[in-house]
């Protein structure tokens, strides 16, 4: 007997419709085929316990299974339960007659309760797009799943549910989620809170620039000054996802299995902080079977890289066309992926390997030849494509024992709101811009013009602080934010000035 289940397999960030065809006959054997992985081939033995322990037995017969398209590779365990509920179908153990009209997906453990899977959310919006009526998935899957409208979701704890779901009519009850209400509820509730900042009040205005004009930023100081406790706070005051924004970066996280599951829908944009050990391929994603590196799953959100320096030249290389094309393509022989990669680059470092440089009240234990050597390690062509250098001082005793709250995220995020909704309006004809950091030299020059003294102070400006050239973009895109933010048409001279400032690395002393 010839019998068809459903199941599906992700690509990148996209899911594919796998036909699984079991043909049971007089004989001996199990054969598999199709191109599946080890996990695929091990499956017969869960199965087999998971069977025997809930009532059912595998068959002594001949079984082929072929797993279509047969030229597309399949990996994981997640098609444990679209082969058991097929087999128990052929074998005529369980009436299914509308098991065709259900995507069935899910791992078996050998008692028969259900193991998560990856990629649930791009299966569900593939499976609503092919017609099915409804998805079969593990419980622990099925709030990422529901987000997809229109599809109905059943979320199940053991194989016994879905047999008599089958066999026996008996009711399971999709799982229905809020999907707006979840995300709108988890707005105003930011985990870290710029609040809890003492002092630093300069830097978070670099801070508040950078998130009103998605531009990158750098920052140099000495240990322990609250670089990294900035950074981890970025996010909060970063314009809320939309709705698109939320689904297209819950998709990323749900193929490396990497949701929350109480909650299905991501409303925070991600902050990804990877270790300086990190090897090139777990940052921009790749491997046998390509997954997203780091810089994926900061899609939408914050990539922060603490104590650039450390990382290997290497490593920092490979982000230079992902920053500038805001995708990343990952090429094998067979096949080629791509994966969005649309982050804000933050990054901070010590000023020199004691960590002390330009401080007059520690001892400076590094030499001018190790400074430049500590310094180089970061190339010119990563750090033109930081728009924003700033420098952080340690936090005095003063403002460290405040009583006095400081200004909080919400409040923050409301004028970066603002000004991205000015740039939005602004860039409306332009298809891949949406907000100042991705203007090239035609939106510079038609957005940024300035007037004969604005002129005047950016052209000294750049000759007494021996500015680079690179430099000059940087300027006006950031003064461009910083108008924005001040709700100014036009560029002028103290938006220019406070631009200048973010450019320390640009300055000689620094980089040379």
């Amino acid at each position: 007997m010839l019998v068809k289940v459903y199941g599906s397999a992700v690509f990148g960030v996209d899911a594919t419709t796998i036909t699984v065809e079991i043909n049971m006959e007089r004989g001996i054997g199990y054969h598999l085929v199709g191109l599946p992985d080890n996990a695929i081939r091990e499956s017969s033995y869960r199965i087999q316990a998971a069977l025997k322990n809930n009532g059912y037995k595998f068959p002594g017969k001949k079984i082929i299974i072929n797993m279509a398209p047969a030229d597309l590779r399949k990996e994981g365990s997640a098609y444990d339960l679209t082969l058991a509920l097929g087999i128990l179908s052929a074998s005529d153990q369980i009436k299914a007659d509308d098991i065709g009209d259900y995507i069935i997906m899910g791992e078996l453990s050998l008692d028969g309760s259900l193991q998560p899977i990856k990629g649930a959310l791009p299966i569900a919006i593939k499976a609503k797009e092919d017609g099915f009526k409804g998805f079969i998935l593990p419980k622990q899957n099925a709030n990422e799943a529901a987000i997809v409208s229109g599809l109905d979701v059943y979320g199940i704890e053991n194989i016994t549910e879905i047999i008599e779901f089958f066999d026996q009519d008996k009711k399971l009850e999709p799982t229905k989620i809020d999907t707006r209400k979840m995300f709108y509820e988890n707005l105003t509730h930011p985990e870290f809170d710029f609040a809890d900042v003492k002092g630093q009040e300069s830097i978070k205005r670099c801070m508040e620039i950078a998130a009103a004009g998605g531009h990158n930023i750098i920052m140099i100081g000495p240990p322990g000054s609250g670089k990294t406790m900035l950074a981890k706070r970025l996010p909060s005051i970063l314009p809320p996802m939309s709705l698109h924004e939320a689904l297209e970066t819950t998709k990323i996280h749900s193929v490396v299995g990497r949701t929350n599951g109480q909650m299905g829908l991501m409303a925070e944009r991600p902050f990804r902080s990877p270790h300086h050990t990190i090897s090139p391929v777990a940052l921009c994603g790749g491997g046998s079977y390509p997954q997203p590196g780091e810089i994926s799953l900061s899609h939408n959100g914050v990539l922060f890289l603490d104590e650039l320096p450390e990382f290997q030249r290497t490593v920092l290389e490979v982000m230079r066309q992902p920053l500038e094309d805001r995708i990343v393509t990952i090429s094998r022989a067979k096949f080629t992926v791509t994966y969005p990669s649309s982050f804000m680059l933050v990054a901070s470092m010590n000023p020199s390997p004691s960590g002390y440089f330009n401080d007059p009240d520690a001892p400076v234990t590094s030499s001018p030849a190790e400074m430049q050597r500590y310094l180089s390690k970061i190339s010119g062509p990563l750090l033109d494509r930081i728009d924003i250098h700033i420098e952080v001082t340690p936090v005095p005793f003063e403002k460290l024992s405040e009583k006095r709250r400081a200004e909080s995220s919400i409040d923050i995020r409301k004028r970066v709101t603002k000004a991205r909704e000015k740039q939005t309006e602004r860039f409306k004809d332009y298809e891949n811009i949406h907000y100042n950091a991705q203007m090239d030299v035609k939106q510079i020059k038609e957005f940024c013009e300035l007037d004969q003294a604005s002129n005047d102070l950016l052209k000294t400006a750049m000759e007494r602080l021996n500015l680079s050239a690179r430099a000059y973009d940087r300027i006006l895109k950031v003064s461009r934010t910083i108008a924005d933010i001040e709700e100014s048409e036009n560029i002028t001279g103290q938006h220019i000035s406070e631009a200048i400032q973010y450019r320390s690395l640009d300055r000689d002393g620094w980089l040379g």
